[in-house]
Protein backbone atom coordinates (compact mmCIF):
# COMPACT_ATOMS: atom_id res chain seq x y z
CA UNK A 1 0.00 0.00 0.00
CA UNK A 2 1.49 3.27 -0.68
CA UNK A 3 2.18 5.84 1.93
CA UNK A 4 -0.41 8.32 0.64
CA UNK A 5 -3.21 6.00 0.64
CA UNK A 6 -1.58 4.81 4.25
CA UNK A 7 -2.06 8.13 5.42
CA UNK A 8 -5.14 8.93 4.25
CA UNK A 9 -6.72 5.87 5.34
CA UNK A 10 -5.54 6.52 8.91
CA UNK A 11 -6.06 10.29 9.07
CA UNK A 12 -8.21 10.90 6.91
CA UNK A 13 -6.90 13.98 5.16
CA UNK A 14 -7.42 13.86 1.29
CA UNK A 15 -3.98 14.27 -0.88
CA UNK A 16 -1.93 17.51 -0.84
CA UNK A 17 -4.11 19.06 2.28
CA UNK A 18 -2.02 19.72 5.40
CA UNK A 19 -2.45 17.93 8.80
CA UNK A 20 -1.93 19.03 11.90
CA UNK A 21 -0.98 16.70 14.72
CA UNK A 22 -2.56 18.31 17.44
CA UNK A 23 -0.57 16.74 20.39
CA UNK A 24 2.86 17.26 18.55
CA UNK A 25 1.40 20.61 17.43
CA UNK A 26 3.58 20.24 14.57
CA UNK A 27 2.32 20.41 10.97
CA UNK A 28 3.11 17.61 8.69
CA UNK A 29 2.60 18.49 4.98
CA UNK A 30 1.68 15.67 2.51
CA UNK A 31 2.20 16.35 -1.39
CA UNK A 32 0.49 15.60 -4.12
CA UNK A 33 2.15 13.81 -6.49
CA UNK A 34 2.19 13.23 -10.29
CA UNK A 35 1.28 9.50 -9.89
CA UNK A 36 -1.62 10.90 -7.15
CA UNK A 37 -3.32 12.65 -10.06
CA UNK A 38 -2.77 9.79 -12.33
CA UNK A 39 -4.61 7.56 -10.20
CA UNK A 40 -7.37 10.12 -9.42
CA UNK A 41 -7.80 10.83 -13.54
CA UNK A 42 -8.39 7.02 -14.01
CA UNK A 43 -10.56 6.77 -11.08
CA UNK A 44 -12.61 9.87 -12.95
CA UNK A 45 -12.45 8.20 -15.95
CA UNK A 46 -13.44 4.67 -14.45
CA UNK A 47 -16.87 6.65 -13.22
CA UNK A 48 -17.60 8.78 -16.63
CA UNK A 49 -17.18 5.15 -18.67
CA UNK A 50 -19.98 3.85 -15.58
CA UNK A 51 -22.13 6.86 -16.11
CA UNK A 52 -22.13 5.76 -20.26
CA UNK A 53 -22.87 2.17 -19.47
CA UNK A 54 -26.02 2.87 -17.38
CA UNK A 55 -27.20 5.35 -19.77
CA UNK A 56 -26.96 2.71 -22.70
CA UNK A 57 -28.72 0.34 -19.89
CA UNK A 58 -31.48 2.49 -19.76
CA UNK A 59 -32.01 3.09 -23.60
CA UNK A 60 -31.50 -0.99 -23.86
CA UNK A 61 -33.92 -1.52 -21.55
CA UNK A 62 -36.55 0.78 -22.96
CA UNK A 63 -35.91 -0.30 -26.36
CA UNK A 64 -36.57 -3.88 -25.04
CA UNK A 65 -39.26 -3.38 -23.19
CA UNK A 66 -40.72 -1.19 -26.40
CA UNK A 67 -40.61 -4.02 -28.99
CA UNK A 68 -41.40 -6.61 -26.10
CA UNK A 69 -38.40 -8.31 -26.85
CA UNK A 70 -38.74 -10.22 -23.72
CA UNK A 71 -41.99 -11.99 -24.88
CA UNK A 72 -41.32 -12.05 -28.62
CA UNK A 73 -37.48 -12.51 -29.00
CA UNK A 74 -36.23 -10.76 -31.94
CA UNK A 75 -31.89 -11.60 -32.31
CA UNK A 76 -31.44 -8.66 -35.63
CA UNK A 77 -33.71 -6.54 -34.02
CA UNK A 78 -32.07 -6.41 -30.61
CA UNK A 79 -28.57 -6.65 -31.90
CA UNK A 80 -29.45 -3.46 -34.51
CA UNK A 81 -30.87 -1.89 -30.98
CA UNK A 82 -27.66 -2.81 -28.76
CA UNK A 83 -25.19 -1.72 -32.03
CA UNK A 84 -27.28 1.86 -32.77
CA UNK A 85 -26.56 2.16 -28.79
CA UNK A 86 -23.13 1.18 -28.64
CA UNK A 87 -22.23 4.13 -31.09
CA UNK A 88 -23.42 6.64 -29.91
CA UNK A 89 -21.39 9.02 -27.94
CA UNK A 90 -22.00 10.15 -24.16
CA UNK A 91 -24.18 13.04 -25.02
CA UNK A 92 -25.75 11.35 -27.70
CA UNK A 93 -26.63 8.94 -25.40
CA UNK A 94 -28.12 11.22 -22.78
CA UNK A 95 -30.05 13.02 -25.53
CA UNK A 96 -31.76 9.97 -26.76
CA UNK A 97 -32.63 8.72 -22.92
CA UNK A 98 -33.98 11.95 -21.93
CA UNK A 99 -36.10 11.52 -25.47
CA UNK A 100 -37.65 8.16 -24.35
CA UNK A 101 -37.39 8.00 -20.38
CA UNK A 102 -39.23 10.45 -18.10
CA UNK A 103 -36.99 11.34 -15.31
CA UNK A 104 -36.82 13.77 -12.88
CA UNK A 105 -35.49 17.35 -13.35
CA UNK A 106 -32.61 17.37 -11.07
CA UNK A 107 -31.71 14.36 -13.08
CA UNK A 108 -31.33 15.85 -16.51
CA UNK A 109 -29.39 18.70 -14.87
CA UNK A 110 -26.60 16.14 -12.60
CA UNK A 111 -26.45 14.34 -16.36
CA UNK A 112 -25.63 17.26 -18.23
CA UNK A 113 -23.29 18.42 -15.50
CA UNK A 114 -21.61 14.82 -15.27
CA UNK A 115 -21.44 15.44 -19.53
CA UNK A 116 -19.73 18.57 -19.03
CA UNK A 117 -17.58 17.22 -16.42
CA UNK A 118 -16.19 14.19 -18.68
CA UNK A 119 -15.74 16.18 -21.66
CA UNK A 120 -13.63 18.51 -20.02
CA UNK A 121 -11.40 15.56 -18.45
CA UNK A 122 -10.83 13.88 -22.13
CA UNK A 123 -10.69 16.66 -23.77
CA UNK A 124 -8.58 19.43 -22.24
CA UNK A 125 -7.71 18.71 -18.88
CA UNK A 126 -4.00 18.51 -18.99
CA UNK A 127 -4.16 21.14 -21.72
CA UNK A 128 -5.40 23.89 -18.94
CA UNK A 129 -3.48 22.42 -15.81
CA UNK A 130 -0.01 22.27 -18.58
CA UNK A 131 2.55 23.06 -16.35
CA UNK A 132 0.83 22.92 -13.28
CA UNK A 133 1.91 19.31 -13.06
CA UNK A 134 5.57 20.09 -12.67
CA UNK A 135 4.72 21.55 -8.71
CA UNK A 136 3.28 20.64 -5.42
CA UNK A 137 1.13 23.59 -5.38
CA UNK A 138 0.28 22.79 -9.29
CA UNK A 139 -0.73 19.27 -8.69
CA UNK A 140 -2.81 19.97 -5.35
CA UNK A 141 -4.75 22.20 -8.14
CA UNK A 142 -5.49 19.42 -10.63
CA UNK A 143 -6.42 16.61 -7.94
CA UNK A 144 -9.16 19.06 -6.39
CA UNK A 145 -9.90 19.84 -9.87
CA UNK A 146 -10.14 15.75 -10.88
CA UNK A 147 -11.93 15.29 -7.47
CA UNK A 148 -14.67 17.81 -8.09
CA UNK A 149 -15.19 16.48 -11.50
CA UNK A 150 -15.52 13.10 -9.94
CA UNK A 151 -18.32 14.04 -7.99
CA UNK A 152 -19.96 15.80 -10.69
CA UNK A 153 -20.21 12.23 -12.25
CA UNK A 154 -20.50 10.10 -9.83
CA UNK A 155 -23.20 11.96 -8.31
CA UNK A 156 -25.16 11.57 -11.75
CA UNK A 157 -24.49 7.95 -12.27
CA UNK A 158 -25.84 7.46 -8.40
CA UNK A 159 -28.85 9.64 -9.18
CA UNK A 160 -29.07 7.11 -12.82
CA UNK A 161 -29.01 3.55 -10.49
CA UNK A 162 -31.79 4.75 -8.16
CA UNK A 163 -33.97 4.82 -11.15
CA UNK A 164 -33.47 0.86 -11.70
CA UNK A 165 -33.47 1.09 -7.54
CA UNK A 166 -29.84 0.49 -6.97
CA UNK A 167 -28.72 1.88 -3.78
CA UNK A 168 -24.65 2.68 -5.02
CA UNK A 169 -23.58 2.97 -1.46
CA UNK A 170 -24.91 -0.14 -0.27
CA UNK A 171 -23.06 -2.15 -3.33
CA UNK A 172 -20.22 -2.10 -1.01
CA UNK A 173 -22.25 -4.56 1.50
CA UNK A 174 -23.02 -7.03 -1.62
CA UNK A 175 -20.14 -9.60 -3.26
CA UNK A 176 -19.49 -8.14 -6.51
CA UNK A 177 -18.27 -9.80 -9.53
CA UNK A 178 -14.06 -10.31 -9.37
CA UNK A 179 -13.70 -12.14 -12.79
CA UNK A 180 -13.76 -10.72 -15.96
CA UNK A 181 -16.53 -11.22 -18.09
CA UNK A 182 -16.08 -11.72 -21.78
CA UNK A 183 -18.44 -9.39 -24.13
Amino acid sequence: MKVDAVRESIFGVPFGETLLVSDVGEQINFMTTLSNVYMKFGEVAEAAQLLETEVGNVLLWESVTEHDLMRKPDPVLARNIFVDVDRKTLGQLIRAAQAKVSTPDNLEDLLERALRARNRLNHVFYRRHNFRRNSDEGRAVMLKDLEHMHDEILGAYKALLRLSDVEFDKLAAVDLPSRHLPL
